[in-house]
């Protein structure tokens, strides 16, 4: 049976959305939980004893979330479908002593997080956002999406050979300004008290990151590509989200009879190696898949029965053919925005994609009534990696790497084609509906 096209491009306006209220993985999993809860799912905490039933639910863990449907009458051994993808994005984080400055200049500490294309966030204007843990045990959320902070670029009079081969260091350049004056020590934690509504005293510690201030938006003549920043992968977290509450909306209105429990796992610490409790290799997805099973009475071998039946499509962004460098592309694979999404294949399994997971995704493509395409890497251009590989490794589940295709990735302002998202979003609606 072929699942109807839910999402057009009002997706993608929402997908705009999403983007400007997700400055940090912070606040993207509490975007993608507000979504959730409109949809009816309940959220648990993983300190509570946990009941079975039917239903949707999802626990957030700092920047990741996980969510998954129950349809009616799932028993213990029932598999799961699950999409998985990742919060963070490359950029600037705040270092623990962030007052700092130079010949008169007040700066901010930053450390570069992930593969950050560092000549992207020269001369943008930033914002400040992120969470603020205080001396009761509890976060806040912070967000301050005005122009703050600025890494100004040395002027080409003072550097002759920058158009012929710009070298920025990771310490000394990299440092944005945010005044003028002496550097004093509760500089920055005095100002977002202030923003607040805190006191100073009440802050602890914080997670803060800057973000570029300037809004996505629609390209081109026929405004057929979107620009945006933290694309990589947020817009496959927004469009997993979407499918999830579309999958869970459509057992409902067919009164039941999904054959498999649908997943949303959105993972922190991808763009560093996903090594922390809240990223993919770490229990979190393992542990809410056991307690799923075992609160609906299952054991471990009912566990056990279920992961071999579990498939995941790991949804993350992709190369595009960039028309400045098609060499750097392998010539007989040239994915183009607005084509539908990208089935990615690495035979080092750098991506986790076979044969029988083509076919998973050729399948659920064909459900959707949507176009796809493939990506493999050129020979001598080295292959990045995802959250796939390692949900593989780490749960014995079969996973298939898939994406859109974008230019610019990791830069602070990414392209994508303006129909993608809404693909991307109907084919993991199909996956996940069975």
């Amino acid at each position: 049976m072929s699942t109807p096209r839910r999402f057009g491009r009002e997706h993608t306006d929402d997908l705009v959305s999403f983007l400007q209220a997700s400055p940090t993985p912070y606040h993207a999993v509490a975007s993608a939980a507000q979504r959730l809860e409109e949809a009816g799912f309940r959220r648990l905490s993983e300190a509570d004893a946990w009941e079975g039933g039917s239903g949707g639910r999802y626990v957030v863990r700092g920047g990741a979330i996980i969510a998954w449907y129950v349809p009616e009458g799932a028993g213990p051994a029932t598999p799961f479908r699950i999409v998985g993808a990742h919060t963070d994005s490359p950029n600037l984080r705040v270092k623990p002593v962030p007052d700092t400055g130079a010949a008169g200049w007040r700066q901010i500490a930053v450390e570069i997080y992930g593969g950050t294309l560092l000549n992207t966030w020269l001369d943008r204007d930033l914002g400040l956002a992120g969470r603020l843990a205080l001396r009761d045990g509890s976060t806040r959320l912070i967000g301050v999406d005005r122009p703050l902070l600025r890494v100004p670029q040395l002027a080409i009079h003072l550097d002759r050979q920058a158009n012929d081969g710009l070298k920025l260091d990771r310490q000394r350049h990299m440092t944005p300004v945010w005044g003028l004056g002496e550097p004093r020590e509760g500089d920055l934690v005095g100002f977002l008290a202030e923003e607040a509504g805190l006191d100073a005293s009440d802050i602890a510690g914080w997670d803060l990151m800057a973000h570029s201030v300037e809004p996505p938006a629609y390209l081109g003549r026929d405004r057929e590509l979107l620009a945006g920043p933290r694309m990589d992968n947020l817009l496959s977290v927004h469009a997993g989200t979407a499918a999830l509450t579309a999958a869970a909306a459509y057992d409902r209105e067919r009164g039941g009879g999904l054959p498999y429990i649908p997943v949303l796992a959105a993972f922190d610490h991808e763009e560093n190696g996903s090594q922390s409790d809240t990223g993919a290799e770490g229990p979190l997805l393992g542990n809410v898949l056991e307690r799923s099973v075992l609160t609906r009475g299952g054991t471990h071998e009912d566990r056990a029965r279920a992961y071999a039946g579990t498939v995941c499509l790991s949804s993350d962004t992709g190369h595009a053919v960039h028309p400045n460098y098609p060499e750097r592309h392998e010539p007989g694979h040239h994915p183009m925005p607005n084509g539908g999404p990208i089935l990615k294949v690495n035979v080092n399994q750098r991506y986790a994609t076979d044969g029988a997971g083509r076919a998973v995704f050729a399948a659920a493509c064909e459900r959707a009534g949507v176009p796809w395409q493939s990506f493999v890497s050129h020979n001598a251009v080295p292959c990045g990696t995802t959250i796939g590989p390692i949900t593989a490794a780490r749960h014995g589940i079969a996973t298939v790497d898939i994406g859109v295709a974008i230019l610019s990735m990791h830069s602070a302002r990414e392209l994508c084609g303006a129909d993608d998202p809404y693909l991307l979003a109907n084919v993991l609606t199909a996956f996940l509906a069975g």
